[in-house]
């Protein structure tokens, strides 16, 4: 599964993808891609990862979900950026630096949301070619929330307001 510099079939531009820089720990990322095809949502991996990455180091935490959710494998954040340039697609960061409160930002069909590294969160590099920053607002004295629940609720809150929009 490591193979090439993509893998899947690109989805539907509409669709909202929840994208990996570099993780570290396999159980949140296959939590992370359990979370995508239970939501309806795409996925992409920024490599390299802190593990290899395959399908057996994803399967304890993503079980039996991973074969219904599309993951786009980037071997690098610029293989990702061109692929982002080709798609013509916004690049949501979530981070601690974040700018807007992820509840009041305007989600889009079609926004890439991107969570860093467990470990390091993401270069400067990363933070610059954002579109968007979003911060969720978390208690003085706390670091950060586990990536997978970040990622979760920013996504969540990305869901319901497209809900809306549909309706």
């Amino acid at each position: 599964m490591s193979e090439p510099d993509r893998l899947s079939s690109a989805a539907p531009l509409g669709r909202l993808t929840l994208a990996l820089y570099q993780p570290d720990i396999p159980q949140n990322t296959g939590t992370m891609l359990r979370t995508c095809a239970c939501l309806g949502v795409d996925a992409a991996i920024i490599e390299p990862a802190g593990f290899p990455v395959t399908d057996k180091n994803f399967r304890r935490a993503g079980m039996d979900y991973l074969d219904h959710v599309p993951i786009d494998r980037h071997v690098s954040f610029a293989a990702f950026e061109a692929w982002r340039a080709d798609c013509g697609r916004r690049l949501v960061l979530l981070t601690t630096k974040g700018a807007v409160d992820y509840r009041d930002f305007a989600y889009q069909p079609g926004d890439i949301l991107l969570v860093g590294r467990e470990s390091a969160g993401v270069p400067d590099g990363v933070h610059d070619a954002a579109d968007a920053r979003v911060i969720i607002p978390i208690r003085p004295g706390f670091r950060s929330l586990n990536v997978a629940v970040a990622g979760t609720m920013v996504l969540g809150e990305a869901l319901r307001q497209l809900g809306k929009e549909e309706e």
